[in-house]
């Protein structure tokens, strides 16, 4: 086994590589495999006409309660799927900010922003440790299948903390890891008791699990 990437107080490292999932990356996080990237390639599924009957994003998008005036983050945007709903909810004085790390996601984002005369949408080019957002600027994150591809998930955990306001909240969406029958590969899915160990070790307290998606966990956390 290979170890990387610093260590807490006790000496243990933070990231370790193995081989694990056929699907997995090899590259392991407080006992879990990270998985690998999608890239802009999957856009198609991103964008797929059954996608709000298998995820029911509306009810989602309900649950973050999201008002006027809010600055929201979609950490992971891909192409924007969840940005282009969330803008008018917010609008006219809140925005949202679109992260991605790959620019050809923010591009497609663009487009459809301009196509749609979506104004309150800012594009942020992020890298694999940081959102590259101003402290105490965010009211609510929402993170949607995205955190478990997260290549240095402890850096982001960290970003996000300082990117989020006190009293802030984030929405961490991910496939239930617990239900057999979620039509998802294993690396892509995460447990709700090792998605808020995760999240407690970059400083959130869970809130609650808003059970009600058909196959997704939605984990509410917020600064502890």
């Amino acid at each position: 086994m290979v170890f990387q990437g610093g260590a807490n107080l006790y000496g243990q490292p933070y990231y370790s590589f193995k081989k694990g999932d056929a699907d997995g990356s090899g590259k392991w996080y407080m006992g879990r495999e990270i998985a690998p990237v999608m890239s802009h390639y999957g856009i198609g599924w991103l964008e797929r006409t059954e996608r709000e009957e298998e995820e029911r994003v509306s009810l989602l998008l309900k649950n973050m309660a999201l008002k006027p005036g809010e600055t929201v983050a979609d950490i992971g945007a891909g192409s924007g799927y969840h940005v282009l709903r969330m803008a008018p909810m917010v609008a006219p004085s809140g925005s949202i900010k679109a992260i991605d790390i790959q620019q050809e996601m923010l591009d497609f984002m663009a487009a459809k922003a301009k196509e749609k005369r979506v104004k309150n949408v800012d594009l942020v080019l992020g890298t694999e440790k940081s959102l590259g957002l101003p402290p105490a600027s965010i009211d609510k994150m929402l993170l949607v299948d995205v955190y478990h591809e997260f290549a240095f998930p402890r850096e982001m955990g960290q970003s996000m903390y300082k990117a989020l306001k006190p009293g802030g909240l984030v929405f961490l969406i991910e496939y239930r890891y617990e239900d057999p029958d979620v039509p998802i590969k294993w690396v892509h899915k995460m447990t709700e008791n090792q998605a808020i160990a995760e999240m407690k070790a970059a400083g959130f307290a869970f809130v609650k699990n808003i059970d009600n998606l058909p196959w997704q966990h939605c984990l509410v956390f917020t600064k502890s």
